[in-house]
């Protein structure tokens, strides 16, 4: 694959995968909102819960899992391009990471099926971890794709583990700060 085209093909799949981080970082906003909206009093949980289901509907089957297919095609089309790519320990990490992300789509996907149907597994602090879990994926592959064969793997675990234990943290705080 020629130079300007490859290029092309790797801007798109950038803009794309910015956008399926896009909605399943607001997908699972939306699912803690829905469930807290269950606390409500009968009408309003009423309301709220018919326009989270429009919101998540649409956030899902517009943006969240159209941006997912055409990163995965652009990715693939780079692929096939520079099939040498496919021999880099640093690619094979990365599309580990995308089946990770791939699950993670399609739990939440299950999720949102769940809750249209009435049944409410998860809690909102549940949701809140859960949702660090795409910030992660999102924080391991673009140090991965950045340094390539220059990233230490022993500073990027440890790294990995830091921004891990940051987050929850951040999270507990944050948890204090709504009670207080």
């Amino acid at each position: 694959m020629e130079f300007s085209t490859y290029a092309s093909v790797k801007a798109l799949h950038i803009i794309f995968v910015v956008s399926w981080f896009a909605g399943l970082f607001y997908i699972v906003r939306l699912f803690i909102y829905h469930i807290e909206a269950q606390k409500k009093e009968e009408v309003a949980k009423k309301i709220l819960s018919d326009q989270f289901e429009i919101m998540e509907g649409r956030l899902w089957w517009i943006i969240t899992t159209p941006a997912m297919i055409l990163a995965l095609a652009f990715g693939t089309t780079m692929l096939v391009g520079r099939p040498d790519l496919l021999y880099a320990p640093w690619m094979q990490i990365k599309l580990t990471f995308v089946g990770i992300l791939l699950i993670y789509h399609f739990v939440c996907q299950k999720i949102m099926l769940d809750m249209k149907k009435g049944h409410f597994k998860w809690k909102s602090n549940g949701l809140r971890l859960w949702n660090e879990l795409a910030t992660l994926v999102l924080v391991s592959i673009s140090f991965l794709v950045t340094l390539r064969n220059e990233f230490n793997w022993i500073k990027g675990t440890v790294g990995f583990f830091a921004v891990a234990i940051g987050l929850m943290i951040l999270i507990k705080l944050y948890k204090r700060i709504r009670k207080n």
